[in-house]
């Protein structure tokens, strides 16, 4: 069949052209401040949010453009989700480990979990953050925020700064860094010694000897120059894994049009599957990075395996019952999280 052009479609589309211009013509210029924790060049940044700013401005003809400040220019990890409810700043990364007082819920992440890959785990909790989610309903959106993107990182893996290792016992008595939340209780489960910290302390915890080893994706150890301080790393295993936000106070969000806050949805889905993506992509080169290092790359036994199997069931229960009790949702958020991983 021979396409043939028709005047009238032309004329529409002139118009609606006309009434788009318009719109964004029409749209107050924004410009709001995004703040986070992560160092100068660290994979998160430009992986998703450089990418996700610079999508928003594009994509709302430069009717909203933004203000940077990493590093903990404008507040610690920890506070960045007072510096998005207070106004401090407009857009904050918020990890949920951090303030586990605060978004106890969304600690579902961090359980021993089955999924292996950054995507897999991404994908369950973006469609339970985002907006209709059921933690947005039950979590972000009672505290006043909204989850713009998120991404998770690779499943955590147990680093030793210290070249002895002979499977889970060797854990035993060791004082392990985490994020805090349900990967506390697996480590004690296996008689190590849990200690919160942020990741911006690890690396001097780590060259002083106050901590003997980390719980982290090996994602992150060139990020924080962890990786010449490590001497062992599981491969494979999964001790759960910590989840990146990006939120704005609902009342902020509110004020932008329905134009731009369009755009900033489409970009929010854009950075989430973009960032995990990557992440994917580099964990094998980060792998063959340690290998060269020397760091000795570990598989655990089928019976450390097993045990690992046992013991993340049991935290996983013990986690929903615990919610449950403070009248949270926890066995509702359990089985949603599980259901979608599946």
């Amino acid at each position: 069949m021979k396409w043939i052009p028709r005047p009238g479609l032309y004329r529409l589309a002139g118009v609606l052209s006309l009434l788009m211009a318009s719109g964004w013509a029409q749209a107050q210029s924004v410009k709001l401040r995004v703040a986070d924790s992560f160092p100068i060049g660290h994979f998160i940044p430009e992986y998703a949010t450089k990418f996700w700013m610079n999508e928003v401005t594009k994509n709302s003809n430069k009717t909203i453009e933004f203000e940077y400040f990493p590093a903990e220019q404008l507040g610690k990890a920890k506070d960045m989700l007072t510096l998005v409810q207070s106004g401090v700043a407009d857009v904050t990364y918020v990890s949920p480990a951090y303030i586990a007082d605060k978004l106890p819920l969304s600690g579902v992440v961090e359980l021993p979990s089955s999924h292996a890959t950054s995507c897999a785990g991404t994908k369950a909790f973006w469609n339970m953050a985002k907006d209709g989610g059921v933690l947005a309903k039950r979590e972000f959106g009672p505290l006043g925020v909204r989850v713009l993107f998120a991404v998770m990182f690779p499943p955590n893996q147990i680093v030793m700064s210290k070249a002895k290792f002979d499977g889970l016992k060797s854990l035993e008595g060791q004082k392990i860094r985490t994020s805090g939340g349900a990967k506390d209780q697996m480590l004690r489960k296996l008689k190590a010694v849990p200690l919160q910290m942020p990741a911006p302390e690890m690396y001097e915890a780590t060259s002083r000897g106050t901590i003997d080893g980390l719980m982290i994706p090996v994602a992150s150890l060139q990020a924080y120059e962890l990786d010449k301080l490590s001497k062992v790393a599981t491969v494979g295993e999964n001790f759960g894994a910590f989840i990146v936000t990006y939120t704005m106070a609902e009342s902020r969000w509110q004020k932008l049009t329905p134009a731009q806050q369009k755009v900033m949805t489409d970009a929010g889905e854009a950075a989430t599957a973009r960032a995990c993506q990557l992440m994917e992509l580099d964990d094998a080169k980060n792998y063959e990075h340690l290998r060269k290092l020397g760091v000795n790359l570990v598989k655990l036994s089928a019976d450390d395996k097993q045990q690992i199997q046992s013991i993340g069931a049991a935290v996983a229960r013990d986690w929903a019952e615990q919610m449950d009790r403070r009248g949270k949702a926890g066995t509702e958020v359990l089985k949603a999280f599980e259901g979608a991983l599946k």
